[in-house]
């Protein structure tokens, strides 16, 4: 008595999932460029870690009872190891009917289903490997019936960004409602050349507009990623990808029940560079390279700069300090000065709240002369998502701390502090502030007394010298104003001093919340 024959069916059935569309479809794919899920899955997760669920799953032909051929759902599965940790991954197998969704008892994944469930049961990151088109009109006439917008829904991956890392991988072309899953998610990524993303692809657009665009230029990385800010990171190959998504989740938590990890640190706390004394020009309207400024105070090769291409006006980075996970927001005065204008203000929003959900301290280096002004800045709404960009930094719950670079003026700089917590600042001997910066404010403040002078240009420079004798950052110092103002050189020590407490006071919170029973 044995159970040898179904054995062995159970691996016949496996060997035709791992067929996935067949050897011609397979080869279509590969023509493209692209990998195929299987090889997606295997090139991400550590070797032989990759325990797949529902790997019977599709249809099935029988003849005579007995089973001749099974193709595959187009979704593949299950858990595996990222960096030894463990994650629930899932992807759309583009060789079975352009990874379209597949209707059975219960969803493996692609717009909630198992994948998404594993994930919100077990706290563990989620990766969505995207590459299908989602819904399709034929299923209304396979069901004989359309179904209303949400029969399969959002409510589990809007649960998940509560909870767990989410991490989509845009891998192909994605509309509809995996476009939509790539958009839920806490960081994205997408290929150059290979990966577009969409609400609808070109045929809908030329039927409903009447314009004809390829998918290059509707959804690939020029327009999602460097223009609408879309997708957060673009690579070069498929492989680079799995690299940024293992290098993401190197910085991320578990869940929101842990602390991000800490690493051993050869970098020495104490390390004083030099070249900082020089990094920012007397002259006050001189750009400087603050990325630079950034590599040297963070932990040497610690930093990862999410949306680089994108919202160029804000630098916004995964780093560490002394081994800790923290985020930077700095400024950047090589574009618009550093003054924030829209999709500055956006990428800050989308990072301050990363940060906060996932109980990383955030700093911000700040040479930021305000909100970006003009016609064009008013006609985007500046100064909307500017205020939500403060909004939501008053909403954050994390440590902060303030360090100022050069300028720190009006509302803009508002949203640099942490008024609802310790509201610890710092500043640079470089350092200025104020409601808005002396010009502008002489010019308005100052308007009639400058167009009745017989000199109107020389009495505007004399008022504007008389009041920059007050932007002294010493002066604000003396009143307690600004907490402290220290030698550049001094930074690293200083803020890996703040961050080592920062780590401290979120232990706290997090076992409060933990024996509360409350989520965070």
């Amino acid at each position: 008595m044995t159970w040898l024959p179904e054995a062995e069916e159970i691996a016949l059935r496996r060997k035709w999932a791992e067929d996935l569309g067949g050897e011609e479809a397979v080869a279509r794919h590969h023509a493209q460029g692209r990998l195929t899920v299987r090889e997606r899955i295997s090139g991400l997760v550590d070797t032989g870690s990759f325990q797949e669920v529902g790997k019977l799953t599709g249809n099935a032909s029988y003849v005579d009872g007995q089973v001749t051929k099974v193709v595959p759902a187009p979704y593949v599965m299950g858990l595996a190891n990222i960096d030894g940790r463990p994650v629930a991954v899932g992807g759309e197998d583009f060789t079975v009917r352009g990874g379209t969704s597949w209707g059975g008892d219960r969803r493996k994944g692609g717009q909630g289903g198992f994948v998404e469930d594993l994930a919100a049961r077990y706290r563990i990151p989620l990766v969505n490997l995207i590459d299908g088109a989602g819904g399709t009109v034929t299923s209304a006439k396979r069901r004989g019936h359309t179904v209303f917008p949400g029969v399969d829904g959002y409510e589990r991956a809007v649960e998940l960004l509560g909870t767990v890392p989410v991490v989509s991988a845009v891998l192909g072309t994605a509309a509809g409602g995996p476009a939509g899953r790539a958009i839920l998610s806490h960081w994205s990524v997408m290929v150059k050349g290979t990966s577009q993303i969409f609400a609808a692809g070109p045929p809908v657009v030329e039927r409903s507009l009447g314009q004809k665009v390829s998918k290059e230029e509707l959804g690939g990385a020029k327009m999602a990623v460097d223009t609408a800010g879309t997708v957060d990171n673009v690579a070069d190959t498929e492989e680079d990808a799995f690299r940024l998504i293992r290098r993401f989740l190197s910085y991320m938590p578990r869940n929101v029940w842990e602390l991000p990890p800490v690493t051993v640190c050869d970098d020495p706390v104490d390390r004083r560079e030099e070249a900082l004394l020089n990094l920012v020009p007397r002259e006050r309207r001189q750009p400087y390279n603050m990325k630079k400024l950034i590599e040297m105070v963070a932990d040497r090769g610690s930093i990862f700069e999410i949306q680089p291409t994108y919202g160029r006006a804000v630098i916004t980075s995964l780093a560490r300090m002394n081994g800790k996970v923290v985020g930077i927001i700095a400024n950047n005065p090589m574009v618009y000065g550093g003054a924030m204008d829209v999709r500055a203000a956006r990428k800050q929003i989308h990072f301050t709240e990363l940060c906060d959900t996932f109980h990383i301290p955030l700093i911000f280096l700040v040479d930021l002369p305000g909100f970006m002004v003009g016609m064009q800045a008013e006609a985007a709404a500046t100064l909307r998502d500017g205020m939500r960009a403060v909004y939501v930094g008053l909403q954050a719950t994390v440590p902060i701390l303030t360090l100022v670079i050069r300028k720190c003026y009006g509302m803009a700089g508002m949203g640099t502090t942490d008024k609802n917590g310790l509201d610890f600042k710092i500043a640079w001997p470089s350092a200025e502030w104020g409601s808005l910066p002396v010009e502008g404010g002489v010019a308005a403040a100052f308007k009639r007394e400058i167009q009745n002078a017989a000199d109107p240009a020389a009495r505007q420079k004399e008022l504007e010298e008389e009041l920059r004798e007050l932007d002294s950052p010493f002066l604000t110092a003396e009143a307690f104003g600004v907490e402290d103002i220290i030698d550049p050189r001094e930074t690293r020590g200083y803020l890996c001093r703040f961050i080592e407490l920062a780590q401290e006071r979120l232990k706290t919170d997090v076992g409060v919340k933990m024996k509360s029973g409350v989520r965070p």
